[in-house]
């Protein structure tokens, strides 16, 4: 079959042809997880009232996920977009063929049994493990691979949003690097095919319902850039409160202990405020329809629904506890994302907004409001404010909402960057230097692997040979460096430089007089195995050196590496990078 498409079916052809089945696939698996967990809520509940069972349940649908994580799959399988930022960073693009339904099985559970996360990111590993796998099926190489990973996002956020824009924008904002016209076209494949599908499969309904808005007014504004920077803030609050409770739930070796603890929090939240159970879209087309006191009416504060301070410290706890919520859920042991999370904290963030700004007088519209506020959590959570803005405008079809959705998102995003340089899916691929950027010189040195430059053919001395056999070991040599090492446990004592011994290495009566210990010198730096290409460009040149030698931890010798030959490397992938 291969052989046979090679020969009648051009490359990129092929490409776009691949495209197309990733969008049915990726569609395909958006509408059964979306199903699965309909179904499931369907089964627990048929009332919304509070009751020891509506509390119990997320803690079921988390145990079941871990038993299913560590029995079934017996890998990792959260955090779903970090998992493909980190396949691309590596310059593999090879996702595991588990993901093309683990996480689709796990999130279900999670989800349905009510746990506080989305479906999205697990869909999204779902849909680029899928375009991983198909690719490595038809022997595609790796750029291509890495192209097909972003059409499997694209495609998954397309058939699960019905946002085909916004599957694209997401794609190049948050996973993938400088695209050509050439690459966007497979991406809009995917997304497009998807969505149609999408449609297909369940009917023209958009997920949020909005039936109102009030058109944009300049004088709004000022308030805009307020809730701009509002956003901007409680995606800091998100995108650090987040990273740092998984942090603490780390700390834990027992995965049982962790459920226990995560359980009870859950547990405990959800009994206080209700709106943290499940994902949270049917809160947020509540607040969309002016309906907030739905809401109210079934939590234990429903007494004081009448109370505009009551109402508004309600909802502000809202916004405070979702993460704790969230990432309880997460390290527990359920499978989910923070797209839901981050678009219901938004939504809520821009009703609080308003309606502060209306007690003061301001007349601002709440529901133009709650939909800026959604739009600008997602720009400063996930650093990406294209796919905010048009997220929102397709989710809801308030296309007449671009100007607001586009002040709130911009200030957003500017916001939060002056604080915090990555997003949340990149900020551990940041601190383990393995993130993929936008920045090509950066994204190129991250593709370079330390361990494909180290050179181990250079003659090692030891301190106590003298210049007599030190010029032997030169004449036969190519090289004009030599690492001198310690005999007993090969650590790196120093190095000689042919240029620095000319002086003495002709003079026959200094061979027997001088070792190799006296005429050495301490290299200018060492690398580390472990060593970051970015760190190891910046010692070459802070040095001024080169060749560099490498240590492991321990500081034995490992080799040496070379300034030209990472430049070489750097040229040809920078070529191939870019190149289309």
């Amino acid at each position: 079959m291969i052989d046979w498409r090679e020969h009648h079916i051009g490359q990129r052809q092929f490409i776009l042809i691949l495209s197309f089945f990733v969008g049915v696939l990726t569609s395909t698996a958006a509408f059964l997880l979306k199903y699965t967990i309909h179904f499931i809520q369907g089964l627990l509940f048929h009332s919304k009232n509070l009751d020891y069972w509506y509390l119990g349940y997320p803690v079921i649908g988390i145990a079941v996920s871990f038993l299913f994580v560590k029995f079934v799959v017996k890998d990792d399988i959260s955090h779903g977009v970090t998992r493909i930022l980190y396949a691309i960073s590596q310059r593999k693009s090879i996702l595991k063929l588990h993901n093309t339904w683990t996480s689709l099985v796990g999130s279900s559970i999670t989800i349905g049994f009510g746990g506080s996360v989305g479906a999205e990111a697990p869909i999204v590993l779902t849909g680029a493990a899928m375009a991983s796998n198909l690719g490595k099926f038809f022997k595609m190489d790796q750029k291509t691979l890495m192209l097909l990973v972003g059409c499997g996002a694209a495609g998954a956020i397309g058939g699960i949003f019905k946002a085909p824009i916004a599957g694209l924008v997401f794609t190049l904002e948050v996973l993938m690097l400088d695209m050509t016209l050439t690459s966007i076209i497979p991406l809009i494949i995917s997304s497009v095919t998807a969505t149609s599908l999408s449609y297909a499969y369940t009917g023209g309904t958009l997920m949020l319902h909005f039936t109102s808005f009030q058109p944009f007014e300049v004088g709004r504004i000022p308030y805009l850039l307020l809730l701009g920077v509002v956003c901007g803030l409680v995606s800091l609050y998100f995108s650090r409160g987040m990273n740092g409770l998984e942090g603490f739930y780390r700390r834990f070796k027992s995965p049982y202990i962790k459920l226990a603890i995560g359980g009870s929090v859950l547990c405990i939240l959800i009994f206080l405020f209700p709106p943290l159970y499940g994902e949270g879209y049917s809160s947020i087309n509540l607040v969309l329809n002016q309906q907030t006191d739905l809401i109210m009416s079934r939590s234990l504060f429903k007494e004081f629904g009448d109370n505009p301070w009551v109402i508004m410290g309600f909802f502000t706890f809202i916004i405070l506890f979702k993460i704790f919520a969230t990432a309880s859920t997460t390290s527990a042991g359920g499978v989910g994302g923070i797209f839901a999370p981050s678009l219901f904290v938004g939504c809520i963030t821009g009703f609080v907004a308003a309606r502060i700004l209306n007690h003061f007088g301001c007349g601002v519209p709440e529901e133009n409001f709650a939909l800026a506020g959604m739009a600008g959590l997602m720009s400063g959570v996930m650093h990406a404010p294209l796919t905010g803005i048009f997220l929102i405008a397709e989710l809801t079809g308030g296309y007449s909402l671009f100007l607001t959705l586009m002040i709130v998102s911009t200030i957003s995003y500017l916001t939060i960057i002056i604080f915090e340089p990555h997003s949340l899916y990149a900020m551990r691929l940041s601190q383990k230097g393995e993130l993929m950027t936008h920045n090509k010189d950066k994204a190129v040195l991250t593709l370079l692997k330390i361990e494909n430059f180290i050179e181990n053919d250079f003659v090692t001395l030891y301190p106590a040979m003298t210049l007599g056999e030190l010029v032997k070991i030169i004449s036969q040599s190519k090289r004009n460096i030599f690492p001198v090492i310690n005999p007993r446990n090969n650590k790196l004592m120093g190095v000689v430089l042919l240029d620095e011994i000319r002086n003495v290495m002709f003079r026959q009566e200094h061979y027997n007089r001088f070792t190799v210990g006296k005429i050495m010198t301490s290299a200018p730096a060492t690398i580390t195995s472990k060593m970051q290409m970015e760190g190891v460009m910046e010692l070459f040149e802070a040095t001024g050196a080169w060749y560099l030698p490498v240590v492991d931890e321990q500081r034995n010798y490992v080799g040496f590496i070379s300034k030209s030959k990472i430049y070489s490397s750097y040229r040809s992938v920078l070529v191939d990078f870019s190149d289309e």
